[in-house]
């Protein structure tokens, strides 16, 4: 048989496991390229080269060009690419998976599919958020108002303690610059925090559209463990920088985010909140 052309993809051992990797990085107005195991971004500046297989997630924005190499060589490091639109408020397609098997896929599709066990999923959910509260005899519509109302409370105590005034969260996602500058703040730094969370599910073979409080939408599993962490990263940096003045605020309230998470603390938080939350069982070994 003769041999296959091309590079040898990186034996899955050798892989840095999901948990381990930093969380996503952001490009425009650049073209994409390979050299050696690295990804490399171009543009009138110069070049930088980024380890792909230290690499969670490439979130590809407006301008910016991949080549067929680059696209391998992130597939082979099972790094997701995830194209998003401008100031990264938009989301239009992923890469692959990092998993190796359909174990966590299985598990997610069989709860996801009984009323019962669905319902135990997103109190169990709701138990993040709520540690001190017993959720156990919660609806699902009981646990869907008190989580609006934990948000919307949020809103207002980080309003009041950077000084600004709040209305509302109000957002036309076809009309970005429409928007108050920390509603468009918080669609910045939401959208990152869903491309992150987007790739730790598809790279644990997870399916980004089987959500247990979030249904009917491509990403409802993205949305349901988002929203685990959003309290603590999307919305008190988007508050702070809404609260200064800031020459483009959906480039800061990415950056805030990325700054957030680089210690490596998020990545190994969401591996394991998905796990908890679908099996008892983590011990999955592998890349994973």
């Amino acid at each position: 048989m003769p041999d296959i052309p091309g590079a040898p993809p990186v034996p899955l051992s050798q892989l840095v496991r999901a948990q381990d990797r930093i969380s996503f990085l952001y490009l425009d107005h650049c073209n994409v390229h390979r050299d050696d195991n690295a990804i490399t971004a171009t543009d009138k500046r110069g070049t930088v080269h980024i380890p792909a297989a230290t690499l969670g997630a490439l979130l590809l924005g407006p301008g910016a060009t991949v080549s067929q190499q680059a696209m391998v060589l992130l597939a082979e490091s099972g790094s997701t690419a995830v194209w998003v639109g401008e100031h990264g408020v938009r989301y239009y397609a992923h890469g692959r998976a990092l998993a190796a098997n359909s174990r966590l896929l299985e598990i997610q599709a069989n709860l996801v599919s009984n009323q019962r066990t669905r319902l135990r999923v997103a109190r169990q959910m709701y138990a993040m958020r709520f540690p001190d509260e017993d959720t156990s005899g919660l609806t699902m519509q009981q646990l869907r108002g008190r989580e609006g109302a934990r948000v919307r409370r949020l809103y207002r105590e980080h309003a009041h303690r950077v000084g600004i005034t709040w209305e509302r969260r109000d957002y036309d996602p076809d009309d970005f610059a429409a928007g108050t500058p920390v509603n468009q703040a918080l669609s910045a730094a939401n959208t990152s925090l869903y491309g992150v969370v987007h790739a730790v599910i598809v790279a644990l073979g997870c399916a980004p559209g089987l959500g247990f409080v979030h249904t009917g939408h491509v990403k409802s599993f993205v949305y349901d463990i988002a929203d685990l962490y959003k309290a603590e990263i999307s919305i008190p940096v988007v508050f702070d920088i809404a609260a200064r003045e800031v020459a483009d605020i959906s480039t800061e309230a990415r950056r805030a985010v990325r700054d957030r998470m680089k210690d490596g603390a998020f990545l190994e938080n969401c591996v394991r909140d998905i796990k908890t939350l679908l099996t008892e069982d983590d011990a999955l070994g592998g890349v994973l």
